[in-house]
């Protein structure tokens, strides 16, 4: 797993004009290959008028998955381009489409180059791209005496709380970055006199969406 890695959370939209030609841009975040293939099938569906629908795609953490294609445009004018637009954002697990419809002029290797390049970009403006996170889930026990210090700590140190048990003990379920546990473990043995008992309840990607944690597995 990477520390962090930049993904779209929600798709959208953008169009540009150039030389009367249309170039619309579709972005949708994807999680496999299978999926990225049917939105461009569901593009080429929408849009089956026009006279291109041109693709690019990356998948895994590393951008380990790249595939593109120029869907009629001249060799490397269309979905290299795109491509580019996408792993210079650092984006992963993305899926693009732009269509094109022809408005009569030529616009020769480098127009198209620009011409599918921004169309992304535009695209991607319209788009809602979050950073998501290598966090651990830290199951904490404790006595009812060691309730306030926690909540203190937990509030000091911005730490989301995921859930809460109350039983004979009370129960914390915690959301840490994985280069803070151990940091955060030790300042939860030290603050409840080492009377806590912590577990580590596994690794997961997290992003805050309007202050909101999200999990993601």
């Amino acid at each position: 797993m990477t520390e962090q890695y930049q993904a779209v959370y929600e798709g959208g939209t953008g169009e540009i004009v150039e030389k009367k030609s249309r170039f619309i841009a579709t972005v949708r975040p994807v999680e496999t290959e299978e999926e990225a293939l049917a939105f461009i099938e569901e593009m080429k569906k929408k849009y089956w008028d026009a006279r291109h629908n041109c693709s690019a795609y990356v998948l895994g953490e590393r951008q380990e998955i790249m595939r593109c294609s120029d869907d009629g445009e001249p060799s490397q004018t269309a979905g290299k381009p795109m491509m580019d637009v996408l792993t210079g954002a650092g984006l992963t697990n993305t899926a693009v489409v732009v269509t094109r419809y022809f408005g009569g002029t030529l616009l020769g290797t480098g127009g198209l180059v620009r011409a599918y390049s921004a169309a992304v970009q535009e695209g991607l403006k319209n788009s809602r791209i979050i950073t998501k996170c290598r966090g651990t889930r830290l199951g904490i026990g404790t006595d009812y005496n060691g309730i306030g210090k926690l909540q203190y700590l937990f509030g000091q140190e911005q730490i989301p709380l995921m859930d809460t048990e109350y039983t004979e003990k009370v129960h914390f379920s915690v959301l840490v970055p994985v280069s803070r546990a151990q940091e955060i473990s030790k300042a939860v043995t030290e603050a409840t006199s080492g009377q806590a008992v912590i577990e580590e309840e596994g690794n997961l990607y997290y992003a805050v969406v309007n202050g909101e944690y999200l999990c993601f597995p």
